[in-house]
């Protein structure tokens, strides 16, 4: 390969990586009456699992596809920032049927840390996360249908979204497409060190 097609190539894929994942139907993104990213709205209306440090009072809140990839690379960026900052992932269902189902799945886990790891490993190995029941409850589908309705209310069209209260402005702070481990530390307003 010539190496102008083979830069044009790397490019190409190093900015795949940055964005996200958008719904299977475009038209359900970027609902018309967008409303503000709030972290209190957040807090109170979305239903997700936690992780990493319990007690932080610093919260990150991750809308999350559980076929998308670069939520499987988001959450990897995540694990060393677990000992700092309490994660909250919350599913949503906009890439495939099995975007509920195995959303569900994380969303019951007795231990959802673990069951995430295995699911994101097994994705991004290209064997399609982990298997899932074919039924959910009607709570749980109701719950992950409203994590997607909120978060195309934010006028989001890709997964992840983050959503934080900045430690250090503040201000709530919001960020869509796959962060590496520093790049989210910053938008947190945290040291990445361990």
């Amino acid at each position: 390969m010539n190496p102008i097609r083979l830069l044009v190539a790397l490019i190409t894929c190093i900015s795949l990586m940055l964005i996200g994942c958008s719904p299977k139907d475009a038209s359900t993104a970027g609902a018309s009456g967008k409303r503000e990213v709030s972290v209190e709205v957040v807090a109170a209306q979305a239903k997700g699992f936690t992780v990493g440090a319990m007690m932080s009072t610093a919260t990150v809140y991750v809308f999350f596809d559980s076929q998308c990839p670069h939520c499987g690379h988001l959450w990897e960026a995540s694990l060393p920032l677990h000992k700092k900052v309490k994660f909250v992932w919350i599913p949503i269902g906009w890439i495939n049927a099995s975007s509920k189902s195995q959303g569900a799945a994380l969303l019951t886990s007795a231990n959802p840390q673990a069951l995430m790891t295995e699911h994101e490993a097994s994705l991004l190995a290209g064997k399609g996360g982990i298997a899932a029941p074919s039924s959910v409850s009607p709570e749980i589908q109701a719950a992950i249908e409203a994590n997607t309705k909120l978060l195309t209310s934010f006028g989001a069209e890709s997964v992840p979204f983050v959503v934080v209260m900045n430690l250090r402005s503040g201000q709530t702070a919001s960020r869509d497409g796959a962060l590496g481990t520093a790049a989210l530390a910053d938008l947190i307003g945290l040291d990445a060190t361990p």
